[in-house]
């Protein structure tokens, strides 16, 4: 198939197109490298089914000829970058979501859309399961990126419901492996990056705050199964397997040797106390689980960082 991943120098958008590319398909990723890396893609680009665009997709889809799949990844996804290009985090969320949708009927094409275990907010629902409506600051530093999310969520049924589209939606929780960005701002990175430089990791609040961390080759995985099933709900996907922030500095200061403990700083506004995916629609409609183990992910994950981080 001839497949568009926008925001395909990424993170997670150059493991899909690797993905893809490894599966046979004929593959466009386009990025504006705002926040992607072209080195993502580094390994892939002279593959000739491997193409580059750069690209605001919030702007325009440059790509000619007919596409078969729109896999929509294009947007900032961590705190820091909300603060520092909201706009671009906004529009990614509806001008670019509604592009690809208009692409897609256009040409009668699949799309899926990249959403975000962000829309269940600060969720006073545990675990977090697809029929909870969330718990959202609409107004709150972070709500750039939760809004946006939840905004293509409504677009993206709306095409579904009323013009025909066929449509998937991902709700995505935290994830992790090699490809990072090291100033990302989120957990892992920052974790990994201070121990590999002997610093303390820093906590915020106290510390009791969990996340549950999902390897991104898993996570893609739960992509492609859900891209070509019959399943227009939104769906979780991610590792059920929860762990506090203590219980992740721990693990990665042992694992990197790392003696200088831990520094305390104060906890960001409307940061989630808990987060944890209910993925028992996952399980029985895709027939999708996770099977990286934390310890073997993260193993990995730090052998790529070292690579990049400079001691």
């Amino acid at each position: 198939m001839r497949v568009l991943v926008t925001g395909g120098a990424g993170f997670v958008g150059s493991h899909l197109c690797e993905r893809l590319i490894n599966d046979g398909h004929e593959v466009i990723a386009l990025d504006s490298l705002v926040t992607g890396k072209l080195s993502n893609l580094d390994h892939l680009i002279d593959n000739p089914r491997m193409s580059f665009v750069q690209a605001d997709a919030s702007k325009e889809l440059p790509v000619d000829g007919k596409l078969d799949r729109i896999f929509h990844l294009a947007s900032p996804a961590s705190p820091i970058d909300y603060v520092e290009i909201p706009f671009v985090t906004l529009y990614a969320g509806s001008d670019a979501t509604r592009l690809c949708l208009e692409r897609a009927e256009k040409d009668g094409a699949r799309f899926f859309l990249a959403s975000t275990s962000e829309v269940y907010g600060d969720p006073a629902v545990h675990p977090q399961v697809e029929s909870y409506w969330g718990n959202v600051n609409p107004i709150g530093p972070r709500s750039v990126y939760d809004e946006a999310k939840r905004y293509a969520e409504a677009l993206t049924m709306a095409f579904h419901r009323y013009k025909g589209v066929k449509t998937r939606i991902v709700r995505i929780f935290n994830t992790y492996g090699p490809r990072m960005r090291v100033d990302d701002g989120r957990v892992v990175p920052a974790f990994i990056s201070q121990a590999l430089r002997g610093e303390p990791l820093s906590i915020f609040g106290e510390g009791t705050q969990t996340r549950s961390f999902c390897y991104v080759s898993d996570l893609v995985s739960g992509f492609l199964l859900l891209m070509e099933s019959d399943l227009a709900e939104p769906c979780n996907i991610g590792n059920p397997s929860e762990r506090d922030m203590l219980q992740l500095a721990s693990h990665i200061n042992k694992v990197t040797g790392n003696s200088a403990g831990l520094i305390y700083k104060p906890l960001p506004k409307d940061d989630p106390t808990r987060r944890k995916p209910d993925i028992t629609r996952a399980q029985t409609e895709l027939g999708w689980a996770p099977e990286v183990q934390f310890e073997e992910g993260m193993e990995r994950t730090i052998a790529w960082f070292k690579t990049v981080v400079e001691h």
